[in-house]
Formats: structure tokens, sequence, C-alpha cells
């Protein structure tokens, strides 16, 4: 990003300049909306970064300078944009531009350049090598907005690419972290610049001798068909949807097909899935950043047995707690298991439990105090 003029309103400072400063600050998220200060997510809370406040010419013109040419006519006739950026040497950004009350905002969220390993993530590292070595199926990581579902994806792939030579296709929408060839070959596209949607990448991507697909999420009911297929036609599929857990994907996923069809859906699924991770973001006990919260099915015989009958999907919470052997666990039992290392604290727990009665009965099972 070069000639950027400064930000009047912000006190001279370059859109640069405010980008390195909120990442030096370990902002997850950017806030720049006209009305307020610049404002950054640290540890999930907002904060304002100066008091100057923003006015509509300044987020205009810091809107223009992230993006091409072409890019600014295309916000200009949709108010919307979701692109990415990379700012050398500081961080790479997905960007959603849009406009409120007339003027333009932008939210950033900071994605880094390193991709973190399954140890680094806290995420059980045996399982995770388990389900990249999958020959095919579908590999889920679901979460809501900001829980680490795209450095999981990313992480997985960047799994694949050290230690397989594949052919890895992703599908984004945008492009957020980048890959270099390793072991692997990696194509990645992006929906509105290399490709129209989601649908139709997917259905070329069957022709480009792909081994790993990776669809940025699965948004509607043909892109959810189109996985599936793909998964029970020899390739490993990976991808995310905004779910809280398991049981809850599952459904999510059946949910998409009307229901004529979900008996037929439940039986492919559970043909084809290998398993979902499911995360969200926790304060750390010591204040300082968030830690990972998990939750891990495995799709093995019993469960898949529970996926096709509707009566019995909610069982697969139980044979989760049950089987620990393959690395399963419920949200509320990785809660407790944070809490036992003073990771996180008693609240916390609590307040981000499925159930808070049963995070605090497996406390005092396991004789720990509160």
């Amino acid at each position: 990003m070069t000639g950027v003029r400064p930000a009047a309103g912000a006190g001279h400072v370059t859109v640069e300049e405010l980008l390195s400063q909120m990442v030096a600050r370990r902002v997850s998220d950017v806030h720049l909306q006209a009305g307020s200060p610049p404002m950054g997510r640290v540890d999930g809370v907002l904060v304002p970064f100066g008091t100057v406040t923003l006015m509509p010419p300044d987020t205009q013109a810091m809107a223009k300078s992230l993006l091409t040419q072409d890019q600014w006519e295309d916000f200009e006739y949709r108010n919307e944009l979701d692109t990415a950026y990379s700012l050398t040497g500081v961080a790479r950004f997905r960007c959603n531009i849009f406009r409120q009350r007339g003027a333009v905002g932008i939210v950033m969220r900071v994605v880094g350049d390193a991709i973190p390993s399954f140890e680094a993530l806290g995420l059980p590292v045996q399982t995770m090598r388990d389900f990249t070595a999958a020959p095919r199926g579908l590999i889920l990581v679901t979460g809501p907005t900001g829980s680490g579902k795209s450095t999981t994806l990313a992480s997985l792939v960047d799994h694949i690419n050290r230690t397989l030579a594949y052919n890895i296709i992703t599908i984004e929408d945008p492009i957020e972290i980048l890959h270099k060839n390793k072991k692997s070959i990696v194509v990645q596209r992006e929906v509105g610049s290399d490709t129209r949607d989601f649908r139709s990448a997917l259905k070329y991507a069957m022709r480009q001798d792909p081994d790993v697909i990776m669809i940025g999420e699965m948004r509607d009911k043909e892109t959810v068909e189109a996985a599936i297929t793909a998964a029970q036609t020899g390739h490993l599929v990976l991808s995310t949807l905004h779910t809280l857990d398991a049981i809850r994907t599952v459904n999510r996923i059946i949910d998409f097909f009307p229901p004529h069809e979900r008996d037929q859906i439940r039986i492919l699924l559970a043909d084809s899935l290998v398993g979902i991770i499911s995360q969200r973001l926790l304060r750390r006990a010591d204040g300082v950043g968030r830690v990972l919260g998990s939750e891990l099915m495995v799709n093995t015989p019993l469960i898949q047995d529970y996926i096709k009958d509707e009566h019995k999907t909610a069982q697969i919470k139980d044979a989760m707690m049950e089987d620990n052997i393959r690395g399963m666990h419920t949200f509320d039992q990785h809660l407790v298991e944070l809490y036992r290392h003073s990771l996180i604290t008693l609240e916390e727990a609590q307040a981000s439990a499925s159930s808070p009665h049963e995070v605090r009965m497996m406390i005092t099972r396991q004789g720990m105090t509160f």
C-alpha cells in the first residue's frame, strides 16, 4: 500500500501506521467507522486507539487505499466487499468494507503470516494427524465468528502440505492465509476474482486432479451437497460451519436439505464424515491473550449409527464423553481440563459451558477445588 494520504481526522496517521500500531497491541479485529476513533478488539474486548474521531472522508480514503481501482468500483456498485490485504512485515488482514449511514466502514480481521502447529493451537496432535491421513472424507471445523476456525483449517492444510505429496485446492472468500508449495502443490482460488462462487469452483475442482479440497465455508445446500459428493468420490474435503458443537453441526447439515432428502443425506454424511472439531476462544486466567477451547468428535461406527438415525443423534454427546481412547471430548470436558491446568478461571469455564452444572460436577468428581 503506497502513496496513501494521511487520514486527516485521525491525526495525520496513515493506514499503514495505524495498522502497525494496532497489531503491535495484539488486536484481533480492527474497526474503522465514521463517528468514532479507530477501535481494536484485544482479548475479546473493543478498545479505542486514540481519541480523534474519524470522519467520513477519512474512512473513505482508508478504504480506497486498501483496494484496487476495480475493487473500489465493485464496492461502489455493491456497497459492500470482502477482500484480503497484506502489510509487509506486519500482518495479513481479512477485510470487509461496507456502508453505514452513508459513510464507509471497515472491519479487518488480523490473519498471522505464520501457520501455527497443532501443538501451538492446543489441539490433540495424534487425532489431528489421523484426520489429515484419511484417504478420503469430510473434516469440519466449526465455531462462532472469531473462534479461530480459519487458523485451524490452515494448520490442517499446512500439515498435509508438509507431510504428503498431494494436490491441494483451496476455495476461499477471500484468501486469508497464504500457503507455499512444500511437499504438496497448493492451489488457492478466491471467490470473486479467481472463480464465480463456491459451487462453480467445486464443480471444476473435480477436474483439476485434487487429492484435498478445502472450502472456506459451507454456506448453502448446493455447496454442502458438492462437498459430500467430493468426499464420497475419494477426496479429502476440509471446510467450516458456524455451529457450536458436533451435534448442532450434524443437525445443521441435515437442515440444509428438504425433509424428503434428509434420510439419504444422513446416510451419506455418516459414511463420509471423518470428524468434527468445534472450538471457541476463551480468556486466559492470567489475563494475557486467549486459549482455545475445543470439542472433538471422531466418526466411529457407533457415531455413524447415531448420525443415520435422527432419534439417536442426541446420543453422540454420550459416545464422545465415554470414548477418550480416540481423543474425543466434549466442550465441557475440555473446559474442565483447561481449568485443571489453571489456563482459565472457574468463572470463564462456567460462563462458556454448554452445561455449567455439568462442569461443576466434573470438577467435583475429579477432586478439584472451586
